[in-house]
């Protein structure tokens, strides 16, 4: 799973052909730090098809709004260089996620 920032978020995410799914996480999140080991282990399961990124949003403030990512936990997927689908807070269960991966998992 790549690690991005504000400086790499739009070659890593919104140039980047293919599938992507962003983690935004932030310092002080609890429900972040839970999903941690299961959102590796999606990559681990999907990253041969879907590329994994994560970005920490407590430093990168403004990227996140600009993405419209107001509460976290966020998981979202982007396909080129739009995010076509998100699970958002309560949603973001380790089920929600995974069935949103599967629907782009080609």
């Amino acid at each position: 799973m790549m690690e991005v920032d504000k400086k790499t978020f739009e070659t890593e995410v919104l140039q980047s052909a293919g599938t992507v799914f962003v983690d935004f996480y932030g310092d002080g999140c609890v429900p972040c730090q839970a999903l941690l080991p299961v959102i590796h282990g999606y990559a681990e399961t999907y990253g041969d098809k879907i590329k994994f990124c994560a970005i920490n949003t407590s430093k990168a403030r403004r990227l996140a709004i600009g993405q419209k990512v107001l509460g976290l936990p966020v998981m979202a997927i982007y396909q080129n260089g739009q995010k076509i689908a998100e699970c958002v807070k309560e949603d973001a269960t380790p089920e929600h996620i995974e069935k949103m991966i599967q629907d782009y998992y080609k």
